[in-house]
């Protein structure tokens, strides 16, 4: 014989008999059924509460290398962006954009600073140095000649920043130690390792700012 299993035969210690199961089941199909309906219906979660768009521009000053330029920017984008596609200043270069490599270093207010991590709103009012500010037309200035005689650069990508931290480190110190030259480009990577042609750079450009 065939043992039939009734509807108030026990599934186990929980009690759960057969009809309540599928009770419990057709309950769930229906909320199911009505949540689809409410779905095809259109209904939609009300949208997240707008804080600003991205294509809001607002109109600010940079006082870059002695000269000030009126740039309309988003209030997103970055010194880095603006020096490069808004105003061309391209001496500056764009390597991690995060704040690691230095490659992007200008000063601000003669300190060195990574402009792929300062947002240009940020940095009006303040006095903003590139590479380029470096130069007296086509002569290049302590640092840069100090680099070309010490031979400081191999494939070059890094040099840019890597003279602007030497240029904000003999600005606030004029004859620093080789700790505090060490410690002054250590914001700023070389992947061609040359460390040791940067640091004797550094001691050059020291005595070339003094004559």
């Amino acid at each position: 014989m065939c043992s039939q299993y009734r509807d108030d035969d026990r599934a186990g210690k929980g009690g759960m008999t057969r009809r309540g199961f599928m009770q419990i089941m057709g309950t769930g199909a229906v909320g199911a059924s009505l949540t689809g309906a409410a779905v095809a219906a259109g209904s939609k979660p009300a949208p997240p509460e707008k804080i600003l768009e991205a294509t809001d521009a607002v109109k600010i000053r940079l006082q870059i290398n002695g000269v000030e330029h009126a740039v309309l920017v988003e209030p997103r984008w970055t010194l880095l962006y603006v020096l490069r596609e808004a105003l061309g200043l391209t001496g500056t270069k764009e390597g991690c954009s995060r704040g690691e490599c230095g490659a992007c270093t200008v000063l601000i207010d003669d300190i060195a600073r990574y402009a792929c991590m300062t947002l240009a709103v940020e940095a009006e009012g303040h006095r903003i140095t590139t590479l380029e500010g470096l130069m007296k037309g086509e002569e290049l200035g302590p640092v840069q000649t100090a680099f070309l005689e010490e031979d400081a650069f191999q494939c070059g990508y890094c040099t840019p920043g890597q003279v602007m931290a030497v240029e904000g480190l003999l600005r606030t110190t004029p004859d620093p130690s080789m700790d505090e030259i060490q410690l002054g480009v250590s914001g700023n990577l070389c992947r061609c390792g040359a460390y040791n042609h940067i640091f004797r750079a550094a001691q050059k450009a020291a005595k070339l700012k003094t004559k």
